[in-house]
């Protein structure tokens, strides 16, 4: 009956159909590609929010076209009857079911990606082990480049099993930390203060974010730690390199020591 159904469904097929059905998919997708294109390229030369959602409509655009492409190709090659549609999605159904089942599990999970958002492109993310920006949401997999400008692909799947952290979570306030060694015996006020105005005084500080300054006593001496949020989240490694070695200077300055190798995991 199924396949009674199939030859039904596809009998009225034509020549004219097929061409009608091929160029409304070319169109599709050229502009697919070149929505691909343009974006990102736009959301290059321009920051902050305006960036992060140029790039978060690249993937909801591609899903919307991909979606209208079937609604328009389906009349054109099918009757549009009860029995065709059974026909048809049962047959996807059981492709999808024994031979796609790994990928179904991965394009499942990227409908879920596009609704929840867990992350979107612009966004700097963790996932096993594996940090970078979103660069790319595709109906299956996502992309993050690395700060060492490797590109890593993430099937979206992983979200059912992997705890993903998300440093900005959509937004371009991304905070970062940095970190100081110290031996004891020391003002610590006194390096509090000074930290905190490392940060402050830093060009890349987004100074009307939160600074704050945290000490803990170690059994090797005390950790600083300087959280902050740069101006970019892209500027996030050369922002804890400035105000590491400000805060290198002005300690060293100060007289006040660092430890040689703190306790491994402190």
């Amino acid at each position: 009956m199924g396949d009674l159904g199939l030859k039904d469904a596809f009998a009225t097929v034509t020549s004219e159909a097929l061409l009608q059905a091929l160029l409304v998919i070319l169109i599709a997708s050229a502009l697919v590609f070149a929505i691909q294109k343009a974006l990102p390229k736009l959301a290059g030369k321009v920051g902050g929010k305006p960036r992060l959602y140029l790039l978060a409509m690249v993937p909801l655009l591609r899903l919307l076209i991909i979606i209208a492409t079937i609604i328009i190709v389906v009349p054109i090659l099918i009757e549009p009857s009860f029995e065709n549609m059974v026909a048809i999605f049962g047959a996807l159904g059981l492709a999808v079911g024994f031979a796609l089942k790994d990928y179904a599990n991965s394009l499942i999970a990227g409908i879920v990606t596009l609704y929840e958002m867990p992350y979107r492109p612009g966004d700097w993310i963790e996932v096993d082990g594996k940090y970078g920006e979103v660069r790319y949401i595709g109906s299956r997999t996502a992309e993050i480049v690395t700060p060492d400008d490797s590109v890593v692909i993430i099937p979206h799947s992983t979200l059912w099993n992997s705890l993903i952290s998300n440093g900005n979570d959509g937004t371009d306030n991304l905070m970062c930390v940095a970190e100081f060694y110290l031996e004891p015996n020391h003002d610590v006020r006194r390096v509090l203060s000074l930290l905190r105005d490392v940060a402050f005084t830093s060009p890349m500080t987004r100074t009307w974010m939160p600074v704050t300054v945290v000490v803990s006593n170690q059994p090797w001496g005390m950790k600083y730690r300087v959280k902050a949020y740069p101006n970019e989240p892209k500027e996030q490694f050369h922002f804890v390199t400035d105000l590491t070695a400000r805060g290198a200077g002005v300690l060293a300055a100060e007289g006040v020591g660092f430890v040689s190798a703190p306790v491994a995991g402190d």
